[in-house]
């Protein structure tokens, strides 16, 4: 697909960690590893700063530079790459003093507006995703890029690698990062000064234990695939590919609206005991989805699925702030006339609810079978769900005030939902999807006629 490219690239260079740096070395879990080869995880933060070229070139971006170095001497990992040497039996994640974050700079000639608005064209911001660099022999963990809208605003751009950190840790990532860079600007400090606890991030991977073998399963998994011996790490281009013809839609279900979901679900299904937001945001999105979508194939259901953070939720209990991947995944079908019909919604909700208590009987049930179960899905289309209103994404404010936008843009490929809170700010839940533009037009209409109804 042909991509609109920036006016210009002003600057492709690398940031290091500041003075200080030592050799780190880091093993992957059976959580990393479930996702070693899976296509990166991109996310786009738009901020607004309407205000001259040179005064972002000036103030802004070193600001930006300077505290990324500080930050990552806090996430030293992160400027290391994944290799899988012959002397080690899985991957891992190793850092050595002179590694570097690549850090791209360049404007965008696209609407600054456009591009935060709740539609537009998908591919118009493609260009301002960072590329991450992998190969057979190593890949970076993560990658960025700041775009600057002259006397609009500027949107930092961050890709990462799955097997090195889920969206929980890419996010407090962020969030260390927006820390350093506000507390730099009101107290001037070039030196590493703490992270606020709830952001300090706790690298232990010894708490993750693997008494049923689950990671030497992932490993043979991995080593078979394309194989014999297959030690490669690099990342797969892309599960699918996007369409053409896509345009990004964002939907928000407000308070009132889940209330109102809940209270019509209440008087449909008799066991009520997990009508939670989650559950009913996703069931009403998967419902509509379908009906704009029509899915076609050999297969009389959808499959979707959904993931969990597993910190809270293991036998032993491990920190909020740990450092990689720690969540789970369920999965299950709802047949596609049943999602047609009016109570669509309620049958999403109803198979949801019993995936949901499948996560309470054991978060780690079934896990071997895990990566199995994603290679045997069928050709067709599945649902996920990416991001989380937990993670407070518009709670990042590098100094300049909080996010106008934010816009997961891997969901183009995998034709995932993703959720955050409400940029409004009012306890609500936004939607974000990536169709054809008259399955758009039809999932809009189905969205807000479906909350009319009930």
């Amino acid at each position: 697909m042909a991509q609109p490219a920036p006016s210009r690239v002003v600057e492709a260079c690398s940031v290091e960690p500041l003075q200080g740096a030592t050799p780190t070395s880091l093993p992957l879990t059976f959580f990393d590893l479930l996702w070693l080869r899976f296509p990166p995880v991109e996310r786009l933060f738009f901020y607004s700063f309407p205000h001259s070229t040179s005064s972002f070139f000036d103030s802004v971006l070193p600001t930006l530079k300077h505290s990324l170095s500080l930050t990552l001497q806090h996430f030293l990992p992160l400027a290391g790459n994944i290799i899988w040497p012959h002397d080690s039996p899985k991957p891992i994640i190793n850092y050595v003093p002179g590694d570097t974050v690549s850090f791209t700079v360049a404007e965008s000639n696209v609407d600054f507006n456009y591009l935060c608005s709740d539609l537009y064209e998908a591919e118009k911001r493609y260009h301002l995703i960072p590329h991450l660099t992998t190969s057979h022999e190593k890949a970076s963990l993560i990658a960025l890029q700041v775009t600057l809208f002259p006397n609009s605003g500027f949107c930092i751009g961050l890709t990462s690698h799955h097997a090195g950190l889920d969206g929980k840790s890419s996010t407090s990532f962020m969030k260390s990062w927006a820390f350093s860079c506000s507390k730099l600007q009101k107290e001037g400090l070039s030196s590493l000064f703490p992270l606020p606890e709830d952001l300090t991030p706790f690298f232990d991977r010894s708490v993750i234990k693997d008494p049923t073998g689950i990671t030497e399963v992932y490993i043979n998994a991995w080593l078979k695939l394309d194989g014999p011996n297959n030690r490669s790490v690099k990342v797969f281009e892309s599960m699918t590919t996007t369409q053409t013809d896509a345009v990004k839609g964002v939907f928000e279900l407000t308070p009132s609206h889940i209330q109102k979901l809940k209270k019509y679900a209440e008087s449909k299904i008799e066991k009520k005991d997990q009508l939670s937001t989650f559950a009913v945001t996703y069931a009403y999105v998967l419902a509509s989805a379908v009906k704009a979508e029509q899915p076609k194939g050999d297969s009389d259901t959808v499959i979707s699925a959904f993931t969990v953070d597993c910190r809270s939720r293991l036998d032993s209990p491990i920190a909020p702030t740990y450092f990689g991947n720690c969540i789970g995944g369920q999965v299950f079908k709802v047949e596609i006339k049943s999602l047609l019909e009016k109570d669509g919604f309620i049958s999403a909700l109803e198979e949801m609810n019993e995936a949901l208590k499948r996560v309470k009987d054991g978060v780690l049930s079934g896990a071997k079978d895990w990566i199995s179960s994603i290679q045997k899905i069928p050709e067709g289309r599945a649902y996920s769900i990416a991001g989380s209103p937990r993670f407070e994404i518009y709670s990042i404010d590098f100094g300049w005030g909080r996010p106008k936008k934010v816009d997961i843009t891997s969901i183009d490929r995998t034709g995932a939902f993703s959720l955050s809170e409400s940029r409004n700010n009012n306890r609500g839940i936004e939607i974000g999807l990536v169709l054809k533009k008259h399955e758009m037009e039809a999932f809009s209409a189905s969205f807000v006629q479906q909350l009319e109804s009930f």
